[in-house]
């Protein structure tokens, strides 16, 4: 048995991991400058090279696992291209482990990636709840209902902590 089509599977998962760090890096320029409507549209596009990749992943494993069998190792769970390298010929080890290298590091770039795009979206999100503590100071104190007696509403009871915004006027 040839190791071809696990070299045809690897390079397609090369490829598409390449092609999400791509998209990875896009949605980096995309977050610094706001743009929501890029945003959605880019992660449906991740989404889908996502799910590409998992069957890629599948095709991977049961060709691997189908190799080993081939060559007599049978008590494997999920069959690693690490396994695969040490069973295979001698001309078949450096083009395996080449790919395999490849797709390390570029699984290695795509987290540097997934990781700044995670810190972009959490000072995001920070600015934007300190902007609506600015706004209204109080809103973590009240609850989700209605809870204001009459008093309120005709303006002879106090409300408790006026907002930034509304002291400034």
């Amino acid at each position: 048995m040839s190791t071809e089509k696990i070299l045809d599977t690897l390079t397609k998962l090369e490829r598409m991991h390449r092609s999400l760090l791509e998209l990875g890096t896009k949605k980096t320029d995309i977050l610094k400058t706001n743009d929501m409507e890029q945003l959605t549209s880019i992660l449906k596009t991740e989404q889908a090279h996502v799910a590409a990749i998992e069957t890629l992943e599948q095709q991977r494993q049961a060709q691997v696992y189908d190799y080993l069998q081939a060559q007599g190792i049978t008590n494997v769970d999920k069959p690693t291209v690490t396994q695969l390298i040490e069973v295979a010929t001698a001309e078949e080890k450096p083009e395996l482990a080449a790919i395999r290298d490849r797709l390390l590091h570029v699984v290695d770039e795509l987290k540097e990636v997934n990781m700044l795009n995670q810190k972009l979206v959490m000072q995001s999100l920070q600015y934007i709840n300190y902007s609506l503590d600015l706004l209204q100071p109080n809103r973590a104190a009240q609850s989700n209902t209605f809870n204001y007696s009459g008093a309120e509403v005709r303006g002879t009871g106090s409300v408790g902590k006026k907002s930034y915004f509304n002291s400034e006027v």
